[in-house]
């Protein structure tokens, strides 16, 4: 079994820590770097610091997406572009913590060492990343890889030398339905109180145990990160999470990177609490028109998708107060990615709102103009 980690900033680093002082030995893990430089300036070992306690792991193999030796020979494809699974470029189980707007490019030069039997982990800020990649890189079904989607509320940065765990937080993950209709969440949905069990999602004697093996494989490894509080949930609970997420980070993140100010600042912004209120409610009210139309699809008449309790905007909005306070010396990744001169990921975080607004005719002016604003904002330099 071999774990790629594409994206090796804060989180990406800290995962494949975990993973490597957790998993066996057996296991490979590849770290892949964007370039050989940083493959080689990065080396084979990760330094963390929790609590003023640096621990590192080691044994990592690099690769870089940049130059030659990246992408499999032409020789290596099998008839349907892809590597055969016995082949050491072939992989199956692939960790994407990336920003949101480097993932398409990079898993579609990716795309022919990946097969059906191949695992994706997207465990990134943003939503609209799996959807990019369904319809632009695994258009069909039956060539897709399995998909998980993941949301982390861990505070981490990096310095010269380690990653700093300056946070506390969960990792949360689920598996997103197949279109042959096999059940993950069997168990859980047949006595609600059970947990999810790694056996629905194949065990040794299922006839489609090899198709299965490294998605099977991906989960329990994913369940061994006791040190980042990892879970597998329902991905119904995952995207709950997420949309929760991601409506504070579409008012948290602009504001921080306009004002260039930390997270805690905006609690004593005048007029923020108007401006929380109201971008809350349009995003309520977007979730609201996406649970309607996604409910009249399944039934085939009129939409009863009752929108739920902890996106209610009242809701919202105490989220929003409780990520702040609980990260108020932090600095938000978009105002980092400014003093950087990065593009950010506010097509991902507002530019998503935005996109399922126009779908169901809803109105978001206070979100558009946070999106405004720190384009606006990214297209001009700071002073030095």
């Amino acid at each position: 079994m071999r774990f790629y980690v594409l994206g090796l900033g804060p989180v990406g680093s800290l995962v494949a820590h975990h993973l490597r002082r957790t998993i066996p030995r057996n296991p490979e893990i590849v770290l892949i770097h964007r370039n050989r430089e940083q493959a080689s300036k990065a080396g084979n070992s990760i330094q963390v610091e929790t609590n003023g306690v640096r621990t590192k792991s080691t044994g990592f193999r690099s690769e870089f997406t940049e130059g030659t030796g990246f992408n499999p020979h032409p020789k290596s494809l099998g008839p349907n572009g892809t590597v055969h699974p016995d082949d050491p470029l072939f992989i199956q189980s692939l960790i994407v913590t990336c920003k949101a707007h480097q993932t398409l490019p990079a898993i579609r030069r990716l795309s022919p060492r990946l097969s059906t039997t191949s695992t994706i982990v997207l465990l990134q800020n943003g939503m609209g990343m799996y959807e990019e990649l369904v319809t632009e890189v695994f258009p069909n079904p039956s060539y897709r890889p399995h998909l998980i989607l993941a949301t982390n509320t861990h505070g981490a940065y990096l310095t010269q030398d380690r990653v700093v765990h300056a946070g506390l937080g969960n990792i949360t993950f689920g598996i997103m339905p197949e279109v042959n209709g096999r059940d993950f969440e069997a168990s859980s949905s047949m006595h609600p109180s059970h947990n999810l069990s790694i056996n629905d999602i194949t065990k040794p004697g299922d006839p489609e145990y090899e198709r299965y093996e490294h998605l099977r494989s991906t989960v329990a490894a994913l369940q061994l990160l006791e040190g980042l509080n990892a879970s597998w949930q329902p991905i119904s609970k995952v995207q709950l999470a997420m949309r929760r997420k991601l409506v504070v980070n579409s008012i948290v993140n602009p504001v921080t990177c306009l004002l260039r100010c930390l997270n805690g600042d905006v609690l004593r912004l005048p007029d923020m609490q108007d401006l929380t209120k109201r971008v809350c409610a349009e995003a309520a009210e977007v979730f609201s028109a996406q649970f309607e139309a996604e409910t009249r699809g399944q039934d085939g008449g009129e939409g009863h998708g009752r929108l739920p309790p902890a996106l209610q905007p009242a809701n919202l909005v105490k989220e929003v107060q409780r990520v702040v306070k609980a990260t108020a010396l932090n600095k938000s990744s978009m105002l980092a990615d400014i003093e950087r001169g990065r593009p950010t990921e506010i097509d991902y975080i507002n530019g998503y709102l935005m996109r399922l607004a126009q779908m169901y005719n809803v109105q978001t002016p206070a979100t558009a103009s946070l999106y405004n604003l720190v384009k606006m904002r990214s297209a001009l330099p700071l002073d030095r």
